[in-house]
């Protein structure tokens, strides 16, 4: 409810605009608990400020906050800083002063929600200055006017980022983050009004992967908190890593805060974040877990705290820490520079004072977060103390690097509204080239842009992303004991790909030595664990086609290959088409059939060769055509069983020369029957050029061209033998190479052009009477076979082994059985049981028994007695 009555106060805000006051309401009031804590200054823009002070929100007004984060209040000391420095400059922003309004985010998302939206809704005007809400606190809505913050600086968190944004992001809300990294903020049409100063993790999980890879290590464990966040980003990182080579031997991720049986467990699997991660060093080194090679992260590379106690554990790690300022000129000063008289005002500053000191400032602005309980137990503070006495974050300025994020953010937002400044009217980048306002402008009008900070050039990528440049860190044990951050390489995302990544060896101080350490040692075959990745941490399996039945790995002999369990070598599975099998058996069956079939006809022709339809239709040709068929079925059973050289020799040549004594006949049959029907009468002498020899003549010349070719073939590149392992290593190929592949393809098209030539005098004769007309049955018989050898060119070229003979051999046969069903089927048919229309009577008495009547039967009259003295005498 809180958050709701939060987002109907912002909604009613609206109607009074960015600086006036209400016209529209006379009456209104807030609902909910005001928030009292915040740090604001006034100026022409008040930029808004989120930052982490406590680990987690107040859960009541009684109780005292032991989470306070120093390291954060020195982040939104260096915003107050970078702002009030941009104020004394003369070159940026002259006639324009910035002010600021700070909330807590709690580095939670309801309280950042609640903050975001009492920033973007503005500061009560009797609380302005540098002091908390306090004085403000029961200010009637009426007597409010409130300064909105058209920009916020924030948040750390990127989870709490992207929930702040799709809440601003209706308002168009510019949220400039400057610890928020996960690279799913970069999709600018889900989150087009984020910016950041802090590199996207997408370059981090690439300088990650080339470290790995940069040391040889192929074998990891990655371990992370349970949330999207980083789901996302070890998602990435794995994908990375694969092309490296890299194996993740596990991926173990833990709850937010752990219990002991959850540590129990990760360091079972890794037996191979702050708190959390607290937890985890403590027990391992209560269980002596030592020996590991860390990787840091970003968001704890640089973290002192994780060395206190767990120091030898963490001697070694390397991680990328985000950029670091050498120095902020000032900054340690504005650092120091607490006067008593801040401290009792500023409700941030007075619970960090008794924190870092332990004791109680009477009357301090925090006083009213205290309980009784926590008041009685600190000593009032004496006033001499002084923060150099002491170590704390906040004042360490040796590491700025997320300082120097929050100082960058600053900048980037004083550069957008300088460019605002310097647009010419009629030039700017808005609608009809308009400018905006820097003293009123809309928040979605500011636009980032590169710029300059400490001397640095500071780019922006398509995305609106910083370009990446990390610090890599080794941690070193001091003199005293202490972590020193050893900076021990760089990786610069501007740099070509090869050379993003510079490490300097000699300076880094390894945990065990340079590898990683491995559970496991020796050379030794292995096999995955069910539902784990084969990795290094297990066992170095033997390469390809190499086995081991003790420490070390041989390769097999060239016939034979490991066994599963590569302790053994067995011989190679020999694979071609074989009449053992089943599809061998199949076709075999088929070709026999075939062949059969073809014979049954011989002998039906044959038995009726005197009949008028067995010499109507060329007899001798016929029977040719029928005993070449039946070559053809049988051709098909050299293409099964184990290829030799001479059964390659043989098979390809076959089936060549006895397509081409097919087609060569079936070509002799047409002409003749169009020649007879062409010469008009009987004996002319056109006739004699197709006699029986002639015919004869025909089907030897026909063949003889393909012949020619296998000839050829055979003495240049002949067709072999081949033992084939390219396609599966463990399986040998035994399989007829062509030799020469020109030979084969004229083979193979030499017989397109016999077929088309007869498809072409089939359709010539398609006219020819129907008693006496094979042109029909020709061209179904030449489309078949076009069909079935069309259809196995681009089979043929895209199967290997036993597959692709099949494939040559159902082509043979599918093309052999269309010619042979097409043609000899029908007669066979009113041979057997059709017998009357087996006759010279019959076939002549459609004709006899009509009359003349054109010239053109009459002509046609005289061709068909032409063809009957041809064919009957």
């Amino acid at each position: 409810m809180r958050l709701l009555h939060v987002i109907l106060l912002l909604f009613l805000s609206l109607f009074r605009g960015n600086h006036g006051s209400s016209a529209a309401l006379d009456i209104c009031a807030f609902l909910g608990e005001e928030e009292r804590k915040s740090l604001y200054e006034d100026g022409d823009v008040v930029i808004g400020g989120l930052f982490p002070l406590h680990y987690s929100p107040v859960s009541s007004p009684l109780t005292y906050n032991v989470n306070f984060s120093a390291r954060a209040l020195r982040w939104m000391q260096t915003m107050t800083f970078a702002i009030k420095e941009i104020n004394g400059r003369t070159d940026i922003l002259p006639r324009l002063k910035l002010g600021f309004h700070i909330r807590d985010s709690c580095d939670d998302i309801p309280v950042s929600l609640k903050a975001s939206f009492l920033l973007a809704n503005g500061q009560p005007e009797g609380s302005k200055g540098n002091a908390s809400q306090d004085e403000a606190a029961g200010l009637g809505c009426e007597a409010v006017n409130r300064t909105v913050s058209p920009v916020i600086i924030g948040d750390a968190g990127s989870g709490v980022s992207m929930a702040l944004l799709r809440s601003l992001g209706s308002f168009h809300i510019p949220l400039v983050s400057y610890f928020a990294s996960c690279s799913c903020l970069s999709n600018q049409r889900e989150f087009p009004t984020f910016m950041r100063t802090m590199p996207s993790d997408a370059f981090q999980i690439k300088a990650l992967a080339q470290l790995v890879r940069y040391f040889g290590w192929t074998w990891v464990g990655v371990i992370g908190v349970e949330s999207d966040y980083a789901r996302f980003a070890i998602q990435l990182f794995l994908q990375e890593s694969v092309r490296y080579g890299v194996c993740a031997a596990y991926t173990h991720f833990y709850p937010v805060g752990p219990s002991h049986e959850h540590i129990e467990k990760l360091l079972n699997v890794i037996q191979v974040c702050y708190a959390e991660m607290q937890d985890i060093l403590r027990e391992m080194q209560r269980q002596n877990l030592t020996g590991f090679q860390w990787i840091a992260s970003e968001a704890w590379a640089t973290s002192k705290l994780l060395w206190e106690n767990s120091a030898s554990l963490l001697k070694g790690t390397l991680g990328f820490a985000i950029q670091r300022a050498a120095v902020i000129p000032g900054l340690q000063q504005h650092l120091a520079a607490l006067t008593p008289s801040a401290i009792h005002r500023i409700a941030f500053l007075a619970e960090f004072w008794e924190e870092t000191f332990d004791c109680r400032l009477n009357g301090s602005a925090n006083a009213h977060n205290h309980g009784l309980g926590s008041q009685q137990s600190r000593t009032p503070c004496k006033g001499t103390e002084a923060l150099h006495d002491v170590y704390s974050p906040y004042s360490d300025v040796t590491q700025l690097r997320v300082s120097y994020n929050v100082y960058k953010a600053v900048y980037l937002v004083a550069y957008a509204l300088q460019d605002m400044s310097n647009c010419k009217a009629g030039e700017g980048p808005f609608v009809r080239n308009t400018c905006a306002d820097p003293k009123n402008f809309k928040p979605w009008q500011v636009r980032v842009a590169n710029f300059s900070a400490l001397g640095e050039e500071v780019n922006f990528d398509h995305n609106g992303d910083p370009i990446a440049y990390y610090d890599l860190m080794n941690w070193q044990t001091g003199p005293d004991g202490s972590l020193d951050l050893v900076k021990v390489g760089f990786y610069d995302a501007s740099l070509p790909a090869g050379s993003s990544l510079v490490i300097n060896d000699s300076v880094i101080m390894w945990p065990v030595g340079k590898q990683v350490r491995s559970p496991q040692t020796g050379l030794r075959p292995c096999s995955p664990r069910k539902g784990e990745p084969v990795c290094c941490y297990d066992c170095v399996p033997c390469a390809e086609g190499e086995f081991s039945n003790t420490t070390d790995c041989s390769r097999c002999s060239g016939d034979t290959w490991p066994n599963r369990a590569r302790d053994l070598c067995i011989p190679k599975t020999m694979e071609y088409l074989s009449y053992h099998e089943f599809m061998g058996v199949l076709l075999c069956a088929a070709s026999v059939l075939g062949a059969a079939v073809s014979l049954a006809i011989i002998v039906i022709f044959y038995t009726y060769k005197d009949t008028a339809l067995v010499r109507a239709n060329n007899m001798e040709l016929s029977f040719l055509l029928l005993v070449f068929l039946t070559i053809c079925f049988l051709v098909g059973l050299l293409f099964l069983g184990k290829p030799s050289e001479w059964l390659c020799r043989i098979r390809y040549p076959a089936f060549g020369i006895s397509f081409a004594l097919c087609l060569s006949c079936l070509l002799a049959k047409t002409v003749v029957v169009l020649m007879a029907f062409r010469s008009r009468l009987p004996g002319s002498p056109v006739m004699k050029w197709f006699g029986a020899k002639q015919q004869r003549a025909s089907v030897l010349l026909g063949t003889a061209v393909q012949v020619i070719i296998c000839f050829i073939w055979l003495l240049t590149s002949p067709p072999h033998a081949n033992h084939n392992t390219d396609y599966h290593s463990s399986t040998i190929i035994v399989e007829c190479v062509t030799g020469s592949d020109v030979g084969f393809w004229l083979v193979l098209g030499y017989i397109g052009v016999l077929a088309c030539m007869c498809l072409v005098l089939a359709f010539l004769a398609r006219k020819l009477p129907d008693n006496f007309n094979e042109a029909k049955f020709i061209t179904f018989s030449i489309l078949i076979f076009f069909a079935v050898w069309v259809t196995f060119i681009p089979v043929y070229m895209s199967t290997v082994g036993k597959y692709i003979v099949a494939v040559h051999v159902f082509a043979i046969l599918a093309s052999a059985l269309g010619l042979l069903l097409c043609i000899f089927v029908p007669k066979c048919y009113i041979i057997v049981l059709k017998p009357e229309k087996n006759s010279k009577k019959f076939l002549m008495q459609r004709w006899n028994i009509r009359e003349t009547r054109s010239d053109q039967e009459q002509d046609f009259h005289g061709e068909l007695s032409t063809f009957s003295h041809l064919f009957f005498t």
